[in-house]
């Protein structure tokens, strides 16, 4: 199995990754068949892939082995935050037929942690997703990882997630309050709902300290308004 070496960009602060283990622990607490977590957005400025990217590491760094699947086969930005080869064989070869699932996944330079990247962007993207053969490489990695974590795209602009989330486990949306309204979370939160029941909250992103979430008003599971750094998409 090849090795990607990952150059992460930006270092979370300690405060930033007790963060991600708070929220990483109340995801264990949702039962031990959550497994498969996909995790979407509104918008394209989220600070979705982000979030989604630095929870897989939490788990991985807890002794979890994980396996991070980027799908966003549209706009993926994440080869080059993490400056790896744009080039590699990925999700939509094996959607497409050219690749079996063993080679598409690649160990990372971060302990425990692995990656399906997109591969090639094709012309078809949901298409791809609501094939039977997605069904069967998630049944397959759920057996194989303790947790896969699936960075999906915004739904509020693609129904991609939707179709994602109807092989997952449980879903999370992450949503910043300096982009979207609450009326626009409101309605993809329902999206997630009518595709996978098992909603398990929300992740308030970019959220100043400070700052009043009255607007929102979310009791979900993750609704807890971190306010303590900005992450970006």
């Amino acid at each position: 199995m090849q090795e990607l070496t990952l150059h992460e960009k930006t270092i979370l602060s300690p405060v930033m990754k007790d963060v991600y283990r708070r929220i990483r622990t109340n995801i264990e607490f949702t039962g031990i068949d959550n497994k498969v977590i996909c995790l979407t957005s509104c918008a394209a400025n989220d600070g979705k892939t982000s979030v989604s990217f630095n929870l897989a590491k939490s788990f991985a760094e807890n002794g979890n082995r994980v396996l991070f699947i980027d799908t966003d086969m549209r706009n993926s930005t994440l080869s080059s935050r993490l400056e790896f080869p744009k080039n590699l064989c990925g999700l939509s070869h094996y959607l497409a037929g050219k690749n079996v699932g063993s080679e598409i996944i690649y160990a990372t330079s971060i302990k425990n942690l692995y990656l399906i990247p997109t591969g090639r962007f094709p012309k078809n993207p949901t298409e791809l997703l609501a094939k039977e053969s997605f069904e069967t490489l998630i049944r397959g990695m759920k057996q194989t990882f303790d947790y896969v974590i699936i960075d999906t795209p915004p739904l509020g602009m693609v129904v991609d997630a939707a179709v994602i989330a109807k092989s997952a486990d449980a879903s999370v949306l992450v949503i910043s309050p300096d982009v979207v309204s609450r009326k626009s979370a409101q309605i993809v939160k329902e999206q997630l709902e009518n595709a996978n029941q098992n909603f398990l909250g929300v992740i308030m992103n970019k959220l100043d300290a400070g700052s009043k979430r009255k607007k929102y008003g979310y009791g979900y599971g993750y609704g807890y308004g971190y306010g303590y750094g900005r992450e970006e998409e």
